[in-house]
């Protein structure tokens, strides 16, 4: 296993795609579709409601595409593509027990709070629950790590534009922010959510052929795994071997901070209380919808493990030391390797257009997330507040505008790690962990006072950095890989904002009980009494029989990779 880098992380320059004008046209077409829909939604935007929240007019499948497919950005293809190079088929765990039960809960449990409560954002809720610095300070904490988490896509897109078609990273950047830009600001988030639908497909058509192919290249699933198990042994291929506690595997972790580090406080704390996935449910037309959002999301996420965590064991497998220095390639080449080694003109086509369509998705579902948190939770409660509804429209278009320029600067952090999915677990374990202790404490204990948010957030957020920059950074605690260490680091943040939130309660006052009415489970909100839409009778739109049957697909998915 290959310890952190901390050099500028490049794709290799021999992976040059012999990319000709049948593959051009393609991306060119889809690049026309794109503005083709920002200009279509534009017609629908007449209020800030329309702007940041679709109106709330969506219906449950249109937002369940989009729910799973801002999560699909090409960060998390690259990324999750890497991490089955150099971690293996352990990948599976970051979906079936890193995914699919938060977001089942997410679904059954918080969306009845999130859109009973009518709130425009997640922060908001804060502000109905605690107090204003409580939100403020959640405010602050995701419009920052929403451009940060906006500039690894940008950064990802211009390394592997560069490395794939010759493009200059600058320009590489300057045309995927334009075309986001433009097409969010044109139609807000309707926009941003048909694009993610059509994105979501593109992306499937891209990563299909690359699979079935790579597959075969390497024998089958039998040739695979015989490879891989001779190169790197027999953990490499199952999702618990060697996960005993005091156990070495190539991931660095035992099940214990699998289970806690990941499969709790990591998961839960992006899928439950990450705007840039929660906004899409938010802008369904009813509760039924909302509900359904995250749980229809949860069955393709399911299987799109596959999609993304064989591409990277074949990568291995075919190019010994793949991601040492004797290969001459990172991890992060594993999906830029098999497109240059497997697919011809036309294919080659669709999966350069998947791929910027993955990066575009993932950009403008935080930069869409950004535009309303900073407009609605601090522009307009903080510094220009009662203006006239055109007026936070007009602000939302020029922060959008502002968010991207933002997320060009912030690009060149992501340069320090050769695997971008470490990265991104690092931010998540400092900006997601924390506010998921302050909303899951704040929902289930209505003694939580008002004061404890604010400092249950601030805790949380410098325990887990602390534990990475320090601890972990500084070798004072010896953890094996970074993925190890963001696992650690989110237990740690959960830990200490839990205790902090639970000793300021016992010292301040609890918010009065009238105004705890639906923010607090056992209390139910008046936003929640709505007839039953038609036809919600039927099983497919019944969501806790969704929510069950998802969380058993993905326990059944275990049981080959278990042994």
């Amino acid at each position: 296993m290959q310890p952190p880098t901390t050099a500028p992380v490049h794709l290799a320059a021999g992976l040059r795609l012999p990319t000709n004008g049948l593959d051009y046209a393609i991306l060119a077409i889809y690049f026309a579709v794109v503005l083709g829909i920002g200009f279509a939604a534009r017609r629908s935007v007449r209020t800030s409601l329309d702007f940041f929240l679709s109106g709330r007019s969506l219906p449950a499948w249109i937002t369940g595409l989009a729910f799973i497919s801002a999560n699909l950005a090409a960060t998390e293809i690259l990324g999750m593509a890497a991490n089955s190079a150099q971690y293996g088929a352990y990948t599976v765990h970051w979906y079936w027990i890193g995914a699919i039960p938060a977001m089942v809960f997410l679904g059954l449990v918080m969306m009845p709070f999130y859109y009973g409560s009518k709130v425009r954002s997640v922060p908001e809720f804060l502000l109905l629950r605690f107090d204003r610095p409580a939100h403020l300070l959640s405010s602050i904490l995701f419009a920052f790590a929403a451009i940060l988490i906006a500039g690894v896509n940008l950064y990802a897109l211009a390394i592997v534009v560069e490395a794939l078609l010759g493009w200059p990273q600058w320009v590489a950047i300057v045309v995927a922010g334009f075309f986001v830009l433009a097409y969010i600001t044109l139609g807000g988030l309707s926009s941003a959510i048909y694009n993610e639908v059509l994105q979501f497909f593109v992306i499937l058509a891209a990563l299909i052929p690359i699979v079935v192919l790579s597959l075969k290249k390497a024998g089958g699933w039998d040739g695979l795994t015989s490879r891989l198990t001779e190169q790197h042994g027999a953990n490499f291929t199952t999702a618990w071997g060697g996960t005993g506690i005091g156990d070495a595997n190539p991931l660095g972790a035992n099940w214990l901070t699998i289970v806690l580090g990941l499969g709790f406080v990591l998961s839960f704390g992006y899928w439950t209380t990450n705007f840039a996935e929660v906004q899409r449910a938010l802008s369904a037309k009813n509760l039924s919808a909302a509900r359904r959002t995250p749980l229809i999301a949860a069955f393709p996420k399911i299987f799109i493990v596959f999609l993304v965590m064989i591409p990277g064991l074949a990568a291995a497998a075919l190019v010994p030391g793949f991601g040492t220095a004797d290969s001459g390639l990172q991890y992060n080449d594993a999906i830029p390797y098999l497109m240059q080694e497997l697919l011809p003109n036309g294919v080659l086509g669709i999966a350069v257009t998947g791929l910027l369509a993955a990066f575009m998705a993932g950009m403008a579902a935080n930069v869409s997330s950004f535009n309303t948190v900073f407009t609605n939770d601090i522009w307009a409660k903080y510094v220009a507040r009662q203006r006239e509804d055109a007026y936070y429209v007009r602000f939302g278009r020029l922060i959008t505008a502002i968010g991207v320029v933002a997320s060009i600067g912030t690009a060149f952090l992501a340069s320090s790690f050769s695997n971008i999915m470490s990265y991104l677990q690092t931010l998540f374990s400092f900006f997601n962990v924390p506010m998921f202790v302050v909303f899951i404490v704040g929902m289930f204990w209505r003694r939580a006072s008002m004061k404890s948010g604010f400092w249950g957030l601030l805790a949380g957020t410098t325990a887990a950095m602390v534990n990475y920059f320090v601890l972990y950074k500084q070798d004072i605690v010896h953890i094996p890989s970074d993925q190890g260490a963001n696992f650690v680091s989110a237990i740690a943040g959960f830990a200490a904002g839990a205790v902090v939130m639970v000793a300021v309660s016992l010292f301040t006052e609890p918010k009065p009980e009238e105004e705890l009415r639906g923010l607090v489970y056992g209390t139910r909100s008046p936003g929640l009494a709505e007839p039953p839409a038609p036809g919600d009778e039927a099983w497919y739109r019944r969501p806790a029989l969704l929510g069950w049957g998802a969380v058993v697909l993905a326990a059944l998915c275990y049981v080959p990779f278990s042994f």
